[in-house]
């Protein structure tokens, strides 16, 4: 898979492999980072697996490019108190996908833990521990909202699993997604009553929601934390009314769509049909054109794997609790 941000650098060696070491920082003109390497089980790698491991400083200075036993590695990098402390780290092996993060932002006084996730090349989604007995054990609120969506909802969701494995892992990823997102009133996915089960797709989810979620995500908005989404973004969503996205995260936040003109009463409850989806990118304009028009010209869409490994990424960085969507990549 590609590095979590595309100006990562891939190019040869431009300086010594000693222009970094891996002894702890001892003066204030170093800094240290961790980088541990998991695979799509949400483990760590094999230990002693050899992983390229490419380190590039904010001024686009490759300072490191050869292989370190994995799945840990403790660095020590200049410190400049300037731009070009934001690092870009790329880390690859064999028989795995590419991953990476930047910027890595380092201090002399504050060690970074970087974890990576690198999938195996050859490896599918493996929902053993995400079956419906697991999901109605683990995840009430998903439990609800599908049981309210159908009549049998063990054979609908065994049908997800059989016939649509990429849609489950989505319906995985974002319902876990937001029930990490807390609103001045519960989460998203509390305000959700049914699933739009025929419309689920790959890369979004539908649904009818309590009609009170629009106010509290624009609540949410205006106290920064969701950016309200261009009208340029809405005209890709047909009917859309209204947008936002989630920025906590570099990548990887959900958005949330709402379509107010699609309502229905359900439990007595005013509802709003929701298009919830997750970006690769934060930026509207790299999120436009490198993945929102590219995706409807060709008629492709967002990857659930990629989504799983830059979700898990981002949500390590950013130190909250581990994204758990009960399904592994093996």
């Amino acid at each position: 898979m590609p590095a979590t941000k595309r100006a990562l650098a891939k190019d040869s060696v431009s300086q010594p492999k000693d222009a970094i070491s891996i002894s702890p920082a001892v003066d204030p003109g170093t800094g240290l980072v961790t980088v541990n390497a998991y695979d799509g089980t949400r483990q760590p790698i094999k230990q002693g697996t050899q992983m390229l491991l490419t380190v590039t400083d904010g001024a686009q200075n490759q300072l490191y490019r050869d292989y370190v036993g994995g799945p840990s590695v403790t660095l020590k990098l200049p410190f400049h108190n300037n731009f070009a402390d934001n690092y870009s780290i790329v880390v690859w092996a064999k028989e795995y996908e590419q991953a990476g993060f930047q910027p890595v932002k380092i201090s002399p006084n504050a060690p970074v833990t970087l974890d990576l996730m690198l999938l195996p090349k050859q490896s599918t989604f493996h929902f053993a521990q995400a079956q419906w007995a697991d999901v109605v054990a683990k995840k009430p609120s998903l439990t609800r909202i599908f049981e309210a969506s159908t009549g049998d909802a063990s054979a609908a969701y065994g049908t997800l699993m059989e016939a649509h494995s990429d849609i489950l892992a989505c319906l995985l990823n974002i319902t876990t997604a937001m029930e990490q997102i807390f609103l001045a009133q519960g989460t998203p996915l509390d305000y959700f009553k049914q699933f739009d089960l025929p419309a689920l797709a790959p890369d979004r989810i539908f649904g009818y929601a309590d009609a009170k979620l629009v106010d509290q995500v624009r609540s949410a908005a205006q106290q920064g934390e969701f950016a309200t989404e261009p009208a340029i973004d809405l005209t890709l969503h047909g009917d859309a009314t209204s947008s936002f996205k989630q920025i906590q995260f570099g990548e990887a936040n959900v958005q949330l769509t709402f379509h107010e003109k699609n309502r229905k009463t359900i439990e007595g409850v005013d509802c709003v049909y929701v298009e919830p989806d997750i970006d690769y990118y934060k930026d509207d304009g790299a999120h436009l054109l490198l993945e929102a028009l590219p995706n409807a010209l060709t008629g492709n869409v967002s990857s659930p794997r990629v989504v799983y490994v830059l979700r898990w990424i981002a949500g390590r960085h950013a130190g909250v609790p581990n994204f758990d969507p009960l399904y592994t990549i093996e």
